[in-house]
């Protein structure tokens, strides 16, 4: 059986942080499915067909094309999962406080789906401060947000901004 992860977020928008999650994540599990969330308790800046679209293309902006697929999704979490054949949730951790929320949410779907084993990262240094909430409030400041997304992303958010 091959051991297949989700990496799930709303990734609005994908940040290098997450990027590196995905390379992290692909050392540990041959297969890596970036699962984004529509979730209806946030007010995404980007559509879903948008944020999947900026992942895909800041994939193959890394070199990673082809090599994770990236999946929407509407449903609870352990339910995508099980649909998908994952043996794992892989989830960054940026900040102690992250911790909190992440530890109740992994019980919570062990709960629901026994099978799932969820697995934590920590960040690279680099990326450990780094949040797609921080990265649209700097590009709606018209900030330069270069060192923290892909150039496709970059382009959007100033597009986004624009109006």
């Amino acid at each position: 059986m091959i051991k297949r992860a989700i990496y799930p977020g709303t990734f609005d928008p994908v940040t290098l942080g997450h990027l590196d999650i995905v390379k992290r994540g692909l050392e540990l599990f041959p297969e890596l499915i970036v699962g984004i969330a529509e979730n209806p308790k946030k007010k995404p800046l980007f559509s879903i067909e948008e944020r999947k679209e900026m992942f895909i293309e800041s994939l193959k902006e890394i070199g990673l094309n082809g090599k994770v697929k990236v999946k929407t999704f509407n449903t609870l979490l352990v339910e995508f999962a099980k649909r998908e054949g994952a043996v794992a949730i892989l989830r960054g951790i940026r900040i102690v406080s992250d911790m909190d929320h992440e530890f109740t949410m992994a019980s919570l779907n062990r709960k629901l789906y026994p099978e799932i084993e969820t697995v934590f990262l920590m960040p690279s240094d680099d990326y450990a401060y780094l949040s797609s909430s921080a990265v649209r409030e700097i590009a709606f400041y018209g900030g330069d947000v270069s060192q923290f997304v892909t150039p496709f992303v970059e382009r959007k958010l100033k597009e986004k901004f624009r109006r």
